[in-house]
């Protein structure tokens, strides 16, 4: 299978791309510059300060500075790009104390200003509230893609398990899971979703959020691979092997888990990959209408929702940045899955 993977180049590309943003799942506070959580009005709608890596001939990243002027009519700090004053950049840098994994406390970044510069860099620029939103997308790519992963795999073994019963067992057992299938499947998803999530307490915490907003993603999502696993078991059932695994005694765990399951495993990997950026995408538009994950959690959706305000977009077009980093994960997702698809089917060339 890798053999065959690594001939997809764009799956190999898009494959280092998801590593990338899963080692930002891992520990987000390293690679942001700022806590996400610091708010100061004062520096609201900063510009994307563009790292430079060469000054010069010299190998010195460094940013241009930002000069703020208050409008006289507006009364608004104006601020603008100063490539003559140029702040030099560090690498693995002493900043705001964080948690690594949760456990080891550190103080060390990836990148940031050095001690004695007595400014900050904002890479993707700050919202209304002065927070800087490089900062604040490294802790939304945790969010964002957490729940995408996690979601599909409670759909993936809800659809096992389920659509591996209905389908092996069958009798009534098969006659019930097919009905609560259609049930789900004649359901409108978009009104379920806001109804499931709108009837969520105002006051839960956002971890409680995040695991709800999840377990409802994945009720829903099960459906159609719980449907593809009964119609292969249906065709499996008969095959010489799964007879002659019964004769000689093996429980239906092990005929499922160990002779059925892998006969058809290239496609659940490929159908799940091509499910976790619909997934993201539902979580996504769920938090961008206030009704998924809500501040002060952070996820991608959370961050567009500072887009809908047209005077703030007209002011800081970069808040739509978050959009194109769905837009990647996305991609990416979609064609690893056309790859591990190829990869994996056994009548491939």
């Amino acid at each position: 299978m890798w053999w065959r993977f690594r001939r997809h180049r764009l799956a190999v590309v898009s494959a280092i791309i998801l590593i990338g943003l899963y080692a930002v799942v891992l520990c987000p506070d390293f690679f942001s510059t700022q806590d996400p959580e610091a708010t100061d009005a004062r520096l609201a709608f900063i510009p994307v300060q563009r790292v430079r890596l060469f000054d010069g001939w010299a190998l010195r990243p460094w940013v241009p500075g930002i000069v703020g002027k208050r409008n006289p009519v507006t009364l608004r700090i104006e601020w603008r790009l100063d490539a003559d004053r140029r702040v030099p950049v560090r690498f693995f840098v002493t900043g705001h104390p964080y948690r690594l994994l949760g456990v080891v406390p550190l103080r060390l970044h990836l990148l940031g200003t050095a001690p004695d510069a007595g400014t900050s860099v904002h890479l993707l620029g700050t919202d209304r509230l002065g927070r800087d939103q490089w900062s604040r997308l490294t802790h939304g790519t945790r969010t964002s893609m957490t729940i995408g992963l996690t979601a599909v795999i409670l759909s993936v073994v809800f659809g096992i398990v389920l659509g591996g019963i209905s389908g092996y067992v069958g009798g009534m057992p098969d006659l019930i899971i097919q009905r609560v299938i259609e049930l789900l499947q004649s359901l409108p998803t978009i009104p379920i979703w806001l109804a499931l999530t709108a009837a969520l307490p105002r006051d839960w915490s956002p971890q409680q959020v995040f695991f709800a907003i999840t377990v409802i993603l994945s009720l829903v999502g099960w459906t159609t691979l719980g449907r593809e696993v009964r119609g292969r078991f249906l065709a499996l059932r008969e095959e010489d092997y799964v007879l002659a695994a019964e004769l000689a005694g093996a429980s239906r765990r092990r005929i499922i888990g160990r002779h059925m399951v892998p006969n058809f495993l290239s496609h659940i990997i490929a159908t799940s990959t091509l499910a976790i950026p619909a997934m993201i995408i539902n979580e996504t538009s769920l938090s961008f209408l206030g009704l998924g994950i809500r501040p002060p959690a952070i996820s991608w959706g959370v961050l567009l929702q500072e887009a809908q305000n047209i005077q703030s977009l007209a002011l800081a077009p970069w808040l739509l940045i978050p959009g194109l980093a769905v837009i990647l994960a996305v991609l990416a997702f979609n064609l690893v899955g056309d790859g591990l698809r190829d990869a994996a089917d056994p009548y491939g060339s």
